[in-house]
């Protein structure tokens, strides 16, 4: 970043080639060298989507789960879709890590927050979640149908979450990156979201269901429904 311009090569090439510890000991790294926060400093210099995804890739994962969560849950209306995509699809341990890191970065209570921000069966979901208490929710073979039938909107889409999630980890989230891709725009947040989250999880087996179930490859797929320096660092992410 320093000097003239700033390299957004380097940048792809060095924070989409290490691992999430790794970016955090480039951080330290560069914090002692010139006395600046690396996130600050790319904030200056990075714009739009390319910027969202670099300082993502800076963040601890369970530190970007819980800017994620206060975002959808801030201001005037709550984002269910994002609770329920954190939320249901995190393990146990996972969770822990998110109520945590939530606690230290804005000094609130998580639970204490969705509460708040849901109402109804929905909000009974997401707290027994966050009470690491998901196994009491699901029971029987044909509980997709049922749970079909038997609600709709927010509530059956964290259920659904739950139930393929617990199937097909990976599946639920190759589906989620085609529908966020399919139609007139491109849902650009939740690329983001998934790439950078799941990258040191499974995102190689995301992609090779996304291959199976699309008949396409998720980095053509990227390709086609982004641009500029965002799309490189994405495709990069993909490696």
């Amino acid at each position: 970043c320093k000097g003239m311009g700033t390299d957004e090569t380097a940048i792809i090439e060095i924070l989409s080639n290490r691992s999430s510890d790794q970016r955090q000991q480039v951080k330290q790294k560069y914090k002692t060298m010139y006395g600046k926060d690396l996130e600050e400093v790319l904030k200056g210099e990075l714009s739009g989507n390319f910027e969202k995804t670099a300082l993502a890739l800076l963040d601890r994962p369970c530190e970007y789960d819980a800017r994620e969560l206060r975002k959808a849950m801030k201001g005037a209306g709550t984002d269910e879709s994002v609770l329920i995509e954190i939320l249901c699809t995190r393990v146990n341990k996972q969770i822990v890590d998110i109520k945590d890191a939530y606690k230290r970065l804005f000094e609130r209570d998580l639970e204490s927050d969705v509460k708040s921000d849901t109402s109804g069966s929905l909000r009974k979901i997401l707290v027994s979640v966050l009470q690491v208490r998901r196994d009491r929710l699901l029971k029987g073979k044909d509980i997709e149908d049922a749970i079909k039938s038997e609600t709709s909107g927010d509530l059956e889409k964290a259920f659904l979450t739950l139930v393929r999630c617990a199937r097909d980890c990976q599946g639920y989230f190759a589906t989620r990156l085609y529908e966020a891709m399919k139609g007139a725009g491109t849902e650009e947040e939740t690329l983001i979201r998934i790439l950078v989250t799941r990258a040191e999880i499974d995102l190689q087996t995301i992609k090779e269901k996304f291959q199976k179930m699309y008949n396409k490859s998720l980095a053509e797929a990227i390709k086609s429904d982004t641009s500029g320096d965002f799309r490189k660092l994405l495709v990069a992410l993909l490696h």
